[in-house]
């Protein structure tokens, strides 16, 4: 394996009982902020956050999408990041004019929220299944958060680096195997090897190149590799069904100035036009129930 551009790997470590984790994001990275302009920190936590969520696809079963949400009333309003099964990312940040996210998980105040939501098919393709777990922020860093909450949720140790810059993101997961598989010091020695592993280094290196320095005495076995990149859910059913459930009364109200409703897409920038002249057909194919409006295009 040679290809250090944008991919999932997976892998075990049979001698210690270790399953774990690699991604690396490069082109798919730098599309994702080429929709906007971050500042440093904000910057950093949303490639962190990508990163994880594709990990977590890697670890968990995904057949749908997995996304990663994090909202405070900071100067970082909004983060989200999401990964599918099919190996798409896009992620998103929204911050106070001209400010910056703070620099730890810590000073994003008390009530701020960082939730994992797993969304797979339903029977009925209009309901999907939902899946949502909250994770405590008492920790400084995403992948010290991250690493808390597998160890409480799933009762197994877990270790997680994450780190980003304006090139690249990427991520290392390990977890240990369920049972006795291994010997017993394996978790021990794999954890110090793991504590030996640097930011830049996690950053430059290619996952066969990393996972031999790392753990080449424990024999690491390359499970399977998928590749990553961008990728944008959005379409214009979408956005009908989003101004369908806004009612037809407010969205005559929003066109009424330009003759129609122009919306864009914050994660990719495409934009979807549907004039006053289009709006009878539209509002006819509306559903006789509305539920309540998404914030944001989904």
């Amino acid at each position: 394996m040679t290809d250090h551009h944008d991919q999932l790997v997976r892998f075990l470590l049979p001698e210690a009982g270790v399953r774990g984790v690699h991604v690396h994001l490069n082109q798919t990275w730098q599309e994702i902020l080429s929709h906007a302009s971050y500042p440093p920190q904000a910057r950093r936590l949303l490639g962190e956050s990508c990163a994880a969520s594709a990990l977590f696809t890697g670890h968990t079963k995904v057949d749908g999408r997995l996304s990663i949400q994090l909202r405070s009333n900071t100067a970082l309003r909004t983060l989200f990041a999401e990964c599918t099964a099919a190996g798409t990312l896009r992620g998103i940040a929204q911050l106070q004019e001209g400010e910056d996210a703070p620099d730890e998980l810590g000073k994003l105040g008390e009530d701020a929220l960082l939730a994992i939501t797993i969304e797979n098919p339903g029977l009925d393709p209009r309901e999907p299944q939902r899946y949502q777990s909250l994770v405590s922020l008492n920790a400084a860093s995403l992948d010290e958060a991250f690493e808390d909450y597998f160890r409480q949720s799933e009762q197994l140790p877990t270790r997680l680096l994450l780190t980003a810059d304006g090139e690249q993101a990427s991520g290392l997961l390990l977890q240990k195997l369920p049972g006795d598989t291994g010997d017993m010091d394996g978790w021990t020695r794999v954890g110090a090897l793991f504590d030996t592993l640097g930011a830049q280094e996690l950053l430059e290196l290619p996952a066969d190149q990393l996972l031999h320095r790392l753990f080449h005495e424990e024999g690491p076995e390359l499970l399977g590799s998928k590749p990553l990149e961008f990728g944008c859910s959005c379409s214009h059913e979408r956005v009908s069904a989003m101004l369908q459930s806004l009612g037809e009364e407010e969205a005559r109200a929003a066109a009424e100035a330009t003759g129609k409703v122009e919306v864009r897409c914050e994660f990719c920038g495409r934009e979807y036009h549907f004039p006053l002249t289009e709006f009878d057909v539209l509002f006819a194919d509306a559903p006789t129930t509305q539920s309540s409006a998404p914030d944001r295009l989904q």
